[in-house]
């Protein structure tokens, strides 16, 4: 089977402290090193800390604050979860309109664990399927969504995950979704 790429791709990955650090440093090794560039994008700059579960993960350079941040320079997003992580992010407009503005361009955003909460705090639930921690399944059903219990749900322009134990399904599913955009991206240019 040939090897699927994504050179020329940018992914931002937004994220603030406290945020799982597998769900970060998994999807992201997989997304380089099939060649799309990422970008840690956080409400400040500086550094953003990890998380394994409960306890202290690594530190990471942010890349770009929300602020400096402009949506349309990426191609796709990222959200890993973390309960903090992304209940902190979930209230911030710039977060919201960074997210809004992915999804009504059509880009796809990869989502795992606890990242739907930025998705149902920014009005864009309603009418999609998707899988999450299993603890906000009702914030999802609330908020529109149909929640599902598999590893990796596709649909449209999003890939959803459930927790750590399903990052092999979500990196192949995310990577597939980026492949296919990365092709109609090609072709309209092309055309």
């Amino acid at each position: 089977m040939r090897e699927i790429r994504l050179d020329g791709m940018k992914v931002a990955i937004l994220v603030t402290d406290d945020f799982e650090q597998i769900e970060m440093t998994e999807p992201r090794k997989a997304l380089e090193d099939a060649g799309a560039t990422t970008s840690i994008i956080s409400p400040r700059s500086g550094q953003v800390r990890g998380i394994h579960h409960d306890q202290r993960g690594d530190v990471f350079a942010v890349d770009l604050s929300l602020d400096q941040a402009l949506p349309d320079d990426f191609d796709a997003v990222l959200l890993p979860g973390g309960a903090l992580n992304a209940d902190g992010l979930r209230m911030l407009p710039q977060a919201q309109a960074f997210v809004r503005r992915i999804d009504e361009t059509d880009r796809p955003i990869a989502v795992i664990c606890h990242g739907p909460w930025l998705l149902v705090s920014s009005g864009l639930v309603s009418g999609r399927d998707l899988t999450s921690y299993y603890t906000i399944q009702d914030d999802i059903r609330n908020a529109g969504g149909r929640w599902l219990d598999l590893p990796a749900v596709r649909d449209r322009n999003w890939v959803s995950s459930r927790c750590p134990a399903d990052i092999p399904a979500f990196n192949q599913e995310m990577i597939r979704l980026f492949a296919e955009y990365r092709g109609r991206r090609s072709a309209t240019r092309a055309a």
